[in-house]
């Protein structure tokens, strides 16, 4: 399942009991709208708001936007419900909470074939219990379908009997490990919620942490997040530029037949050249992206 490639620095949960919110996603520059039908909709309304949403989504009104679904986990009620409405729904992706071992995400992974899903609806899981962190690559390779990591902080916090604090000290360890699974399975990984609302500064500097330690991008809970996360993890005009330098000395080389390239007097390997086509990548589908909403 060759992937596509997508933005996804800015990950927008939407209440799926909140008609208001689901009508207001159709306007938010957000990369990715997640419909939630898990920690937002309460017991008497999920089969309710899970006709509501899946009548959103078939609207197809939320383009370009990804659509994603989260349902809940394996262990409640509603799941399986939840689970045939997504494989129909024509979301582009599904999103399924405290998913702790890859035997899960195969399970996952078969029902969405045996229901019919299309190969374009990607499976997204939840890391956000301690077993969860430390198997992350064991769920990240799991499957093919699987193409996105979300970290849940909230819920690691609260198990580790830990604190939320500046700088998220108490829980660095686990997201650089859960990065590191990440990669190694070459798969998406989303960094988890900023609770204060208000506190644009604080998400700032959280985005920019997330940002410097490889995420690709952050869950958000309020529209008024969704700018600094795609400004953050978005790639800036100055690395653009950079990358733009690095591919022209790279082709000049190549054309001239030396292995031997510097930009602004520094050594360029072949890695660095991946890394700047990767980025000019993105900045063009971003771009196409934009246009298109």
């Amino acid at each position: 399942m060759a992937p596509t490639l997508r933005p996804r620095r800015s990950a927008l949960y939407l209440p799926g009991n909140n008609a208001r919110a689901l009508d207001k996603g159709r306007a938010l520059p957000a990369d990715a709208l997640i419909f939630d039908l898990e920690d937002a909709v309460g017991p008497d309304a999920k089969a309710e708001s899970r006709a509501r949403v899946c009548e959103a989504i078939s609207t197809g009104s939320y383009q370009p936007r990804e659509i994603v679904l989260r349902i809940n986990g394996l262990d409640t009620e509603w799941h399986d419900a939840d689970l045939a409405a997504a494989a129909t729904s024509g979301a582009d992706g599904v999103l399924v909470p405290k998913v702790e071992r890859g035997p899960q995400v195969q399970v996952l992974a078969a029902a969405l074939d045996a229901l019919g899903a299309p190969a374009s609806l990607r499976l997204w899981v939840m890391i956000e219990t301690p077993g969860a962190f430390l198997r992350v690559e064991e769920i990240a390779s799991a499957s093919d379908r699987l193409a996105v990591l979300v970290i849940g902080t909230n819920d690691l916090v609260n198990e580790l009997h830990a604190l939320h604090v500046p700088g998220r000290a108490t829980v660095v360890p686990a997201l650089s490990l859960a990065v590191l699974g990440a990669r190694a399975a070459g798969k998406v990984i989303l960094d988890g919620v900023f609770n204060a609302i208000k506190d644009e500064d604080g998400f700032r500097a959280e985005a920019q942490q997330g940002r410097e330690m490889g995420f690709d991008g952050k869950t958000l809970i309020h529209p008024s997040q969704i700018g600094p996360a795609n400004e953050v993890f978005g790639p800036s005009q100055a690395e653009l530029d950079h990358a733009r330098k690095v591919i022209s000395a790279y082709e000049e080389a190549l054309a001239a037949g030396t292995s031997v390239i510097t930009v602004d007097g520094r050594m360029i390997e072949s890695l660095h050249v991946r890394d700047a086509q990767r980025i000019v990548a993105l900045a063009d589908r971003i771009a196409e992206l934009e246009s298109a909403s």
